[in-house]
């Protein structure tokens, strides 16, 4: 584990630079604001105030737009912080199949006014409403709609709103229950999701282009067993236990496997960490993952990487990332991708830090517990364009109430150690989609890199929606769930 007195200075230094318009300080950050954002921009900051009487409180909307001088626009939204928390919560259970597990699966029914036979059984499309996603959209952007007109969406989500991806709110109202037809915000907009006003100041100032030689490097399928002695799912942990051993390297596989399929599900189980070190027993029982090896494998492939620089089993160490990271090794390449568990600030039990899970040592030592922490990640030296995060729920934050952050601190760290822009999942991703998603945004920003990193992403979203090619017997490419989860976070624009 790392130093939480760095993670503490971290979050407070990016905290502390948060602008408060309910305060009146919100004029002294639009100069900073004027000389960061572009003409085809919009700065969209969301916020709640608590009502003086009652609970709750109301969401507010203040835009921020370039022009001769600085158009600075105040909406306000009709919902109040219950409402806001009920409506994501719906559109979640339509996008997230952990939602559905445990007492998820009650909650989830009921938030949708399910009978026990409309429930979704695994490897099923969820129930998304669309007419839903269409009414939070002009709750939310329905007033704003000739502000965002042409202009690529720099977002600063709160609350509940940091647990939905905004690329699935609706902005016409649905003719019919195909999803197909749907007039996704992204289908019009490019979003990148900002932690902060002031980080926009940030990741402008640090987003020129990576100075590094190599393509891409990859950290996943870390070796774990899952609950064998699970009285329903044992001997299915025991087998894919056993075939993320046997995937020692590269070797291109018949058939590509995909979280998709899965019996159980990728999210992982609270974690307690012992004195310093996260309990290895513990993370030894997390969900062996080793579909992700197939995943890491394609994309290296895919945009031109060597798969020799593919850490996956028993080379995907914490310790591995830390010496590359000393020998500056780390630093020269343009993509890190981790395919692996991810938790978010507080779900580790003894810690506030996120991270990620790597492959256990046999013995935990300050070097290597198997756990990667936000301290430590931001440690580490890095030259990214991209770092990418196909864990579960790697983008929201740790609770749906009015204090979450607008980013897990997981995201925020990898920009204190140099990268300028992150892929972060909301939810757990479908390996397939995930490999189409990504190396369709890398060819888009290879054949012009005046589009941007959202812009790259908006079209890949836009070919994985229109994908014929899924097995019949997956959830078809144009629901939600399978294009939607990721966000581009940072600097979603070309950079300066």
């Amino acid at each position: 584990m790392g130093d939480l007195q760095l993670f503490g200075k971290i979050n407070a230094a990016w905290k502390g630079n948060e602008i408060d318009p309910l305060i009146g300080r919100e004029t002294s950050a639009a100069d900073d604001i004027k000389q960061n954002i572009e003409s085809d921009e919009i700065l969209l900051r969301f916020f709640y105030r608590k009502r003086l009487e009652g609970d709750g409180g109301d969401l507010f909307l203040f835009s921020f737009s370039p022009s001769s001088s600085l158009d600075v626009r105040w909406l306000r939204s009709n919902l109040g912080t219950a409402s806001l928390n009920h409506e994501v919560a719906s559109l979640r259970c339509g996008l997230d199949a952990t939602a559905w597990q445990g007492e998820g699966t009650k909650r989830c029914a009921d938030l949708l006014k399910l009978s026990p036979g409309q429930v979704p059984k695994g490897g099923q499309a969820l129930p998304f409403d669309a007419a839903r996603a269409h009414a939070l959209y002009k709750s939310l952007l329905g007033e704003a709609g000739n502000l965002i007109k042409g202009k690529h969406l720099l977002i600063v989500p709160s609350g509940a709103l940091t647990t939905l991806p905004f690329q699935v709110l609706v902005t016409e109202p649905p003719k019919s229950g195909d999803l197909k037809s749907v007039r996704w915000l992204a289908r019009d907009r490019a979003i990148t999701v900002l932690s902060s006003v002031a980080s926009l100041k940030a990741v402008r100032r640090t987003g020129k282009p990576s100075a590094a030689p190599n393509p891409m490097i990859g950290f996943g399928n870390p070796l774990l067993d899952g609950d064998q002695a699970h009285p329903q799912n044992g001997a299915y942990f025991k087998q894919q236990a056993q075939i993320a051993r046997a995937q020692t390297g590269c070797a291109k596989s018949p058939q590509q496997r995909t979280s998709s399929l899965r019996v159980v599900a990728r999210s992982l189980a609270p974690l307690p960490v012992s004195g310093r070190t996260a309990d290895l027993n513990h993370l030894r029982m997390q969900t062996p993952l080793p579909e992700t090896a197939d995943e890491l494998c394609e994309v290296a492939r895919s945009v031109g990487g060597s798969v020799a620089d593919v850490r996956i089993g028993a080379r995907a160490t914490e310790a591995e990332v830390k010496r590359l990271s000393s020998s500056g090794e780390l630093a020269k390449y343009r993509i890190l991708h981790f395919a692996t568990h991810g938790t978010l600030a507080g779900q580790l039990k003894g810690t506030s830090e996120p991270g990620l899970i790597l492959t256990p040592p046999k013995t935990a030592t300050d070097k290597d517990d198997g756990y990667l922490s936000g301290s430590e990640i931001a440690s580490l030296k890095l030259d990214a364009d991209w770092v990418i995060l196909s864990a579960c729920n790697t983008a929201g934050g740790a609770g749906e109430g009015e204090a979450a952050e607008a980013l897990s601190g997981l995201a925020r760290v990898f920009f204190y150690a140099g990268a300028r822009a992150l892929l972060v999942s909301h939810w757990e991703v479908d390996s397939a989609a995930t490999v189409q998603l990504i190396t369709t945004a890398m060819a888009e920003l290879a054949k012009d890199k005046s589009i941007g990193r959202a812009e790259a992403m908006r079209r890949a979203m836009l070919a994985v929606m229109a994908d014929t090619s899924r097995p019949a017997s997956w959830v078809p490419a144009w629901h939600p769930s399978v294009w939607a989860p990721f966000v581009v976070v940072g600097e979603g624009g070309v950079g300066r």
